[in-house]
């Protein structure tokens, strides 16, 4: 009865976060005074509770209002810090009482989802989904759990590339496998470089992309069956973005980059609402938005940042040379925040993509930057983390750390607390925690 009312509560949550809007103490774009919900931080007591998706509550890895934690983190700050076997780039997803993850080992050739207790750290179960089918060939910069699994108020979605095609794999909270699904070939040719796409949630489904040169596809199944939803072609390239669900131009769209454009789908068919020529052929972030326009960067074979209008005339409303390719950006109060590949920070305003300023940070960047209250908390793939206001007048640092040797995943932050994964050392005495500082 419990995990029944925490689904129906979730499912409400998701009708609030895809068609809801909130009120925020600004003016917008437009003048308004009103935003759709991921633009401003949420208000609703459930959305401050836990981060259930990659980009967490709504999709744009804006904290819930009245989170804070602090801008100059410290070893003084972490609360707890458990190793985790294996390697990954999966970022932790939160509920009120678990942290969930994936893993996995390519000299045993084991993939994992590994259940954590979010108050002490303590490793609940480590489950394998997958043993053997570990794909040969793979990125240097990612893993082979780079997916962040999705939780729907009830079961774990896992996703992993594994015997070329993408399986898809439901778990219980306590690490039992209800039902597992080859959603779909994945065997690319010209680049082989693994996979990344996160699962995306709309209502009763999970959405998947499989962006590939062969057949590539995206797809909706059942969340409690696996069964078929519905499935679409994608355009005939290889890409890494996630798929990720926006209330924009007044209804709810499933947005992607890749194959050099930007598409909004209707996320309950799958059906084409307009397709905008922008980007790059390869694209890994995932695009962010606000009340009618999206945001995309691309990195290969070119570099470009687009803005496209979410009305259904897909005009290009400006674009620039700037290259954010492994991680994604931030839009909030009408502009446009970015660390791009090789280390620098950008504001942009919005509306028009004038660049309000930029400043070099150092490192390279593959974790994404996420807002907790008026700060902007972002990971290079050194470790470093800096703490910078989400200020359009002019960059201000708040805060920088260094408590790791390697980052990828990005932190999930629930209230006062920020739940991270990152690596100490290197080579064979590499070892990865999860982490929560406060």
């Amino acid at each position: 009865m419990g995990q029944a009312m925490d689904r129906r509560r979730f499912q409400q949550l998701c009708a609030t976060v895809a068609g809801g809007w909130v009120v925020g103490d600004w003016g917008g774009a437009d003048g308004r005074g009103a935003s759709p919900v991921g633009a401003v931080p949420f208000t609703d007591p459930a959305a401050a509770k836990a981060w259930h998706t990659w980009r967490g509550p709504g999709g744009n890895s804006i904290a819930a209002a009245g989170a804070s934690v602090p801008d100059q983190l410290t070893a003084d700050h972490i609360r707890w810090q458990v190793p985790v076997p294996g390697r990954g780039h999966s970022s932790p997803v939160v509920t009120e009482s678990h942290i969930f993850i994936t893993s996995g080992d390519r000299q045993s050739e084991l993939q994992w989802a590994l259940g954590f207790e979010r108050a002490s750290g303590r490793q609940l179960w480590q489950t394998v989904v997958h043993r053997g089918g570990i794909p040969q060939h793979n990125h240097v910069k990612n893993s082979e759990a780079s997916p962040s699994v999705a939780f729907d108020g009830e079961h774990l979605l896992a996703l992993f590339y594994n015997g070329d095609a993408l399986r898809l794999t439901s778990l219980t909270v306590d690490g039992q496998i209800r039902w597992q699904e080859n959603i779909g070939r994945f065997q690319p040719q010209l680049f082989k470089h693994g996979y990344g796409a996160s699962p995306c949630l709309y209502g009763d489904t999970v959405i998947v992309v499989g962006d590939y040169d062969g057949e590539p596809f995206l797809t909706a199944r059942d969340c409690r069956t696996g069964r078929l939803v519905w499935r679409v072609q994608r355009p005939l390239t290889l890409s890494y973005s996630s798929p990720i669900v926006a209330h924009t131009a007044g209804r709810n769209q499933l947005i992607l980059s890749g194959a050099n454009r930007v598409i909004g789908y209707d996320p309950s068919n799958g059906e084409v609402l307009w397709e905008a020529m922008g980007t790059t052929m390869a694209t890994c972030g995932t695009v962010v938005w606000d009340e009618d326009r999206v945001y995309a960067s691309g990195g290969y074979p070119k570099a470009e940042t687009v803005c496209v209008r979410t009305d259904g005339s897909a005009e290009v409303l400006w674009s620039n040379a700037t290259k954010c390719y492994e991680q994604s950006m931030l839009a909030y109060r009408g502009h446009l925040y970015a660390v791009a590949d090789g280390g620098v920070a950008y504001c942009w305003r919005g509306i028009d993509g004038e660049m309000l300023w930029r400043q070099r940070l150092g490192g390279d960047y593959s974790s994404s930057p996420v807002l907790v209250g008026e700060t902007i908390h972002v990971f290079s793939e050194q470790g470093t983390g800096y703490a910078f206001a989400a200020d359009p007048t002019g960059y201000r640092e708040l805060g920088r750390s260094q408590l790791a040797d390697d980052c990828f995943p990005t932190p999930s932050v629930i209230g006062d607390t920020m739940y991270h994964r990152f690596a100490r050392g290197q080579g064979g005495e590499r070892q990865e925690f999860l982490v929560a500082m406060s």
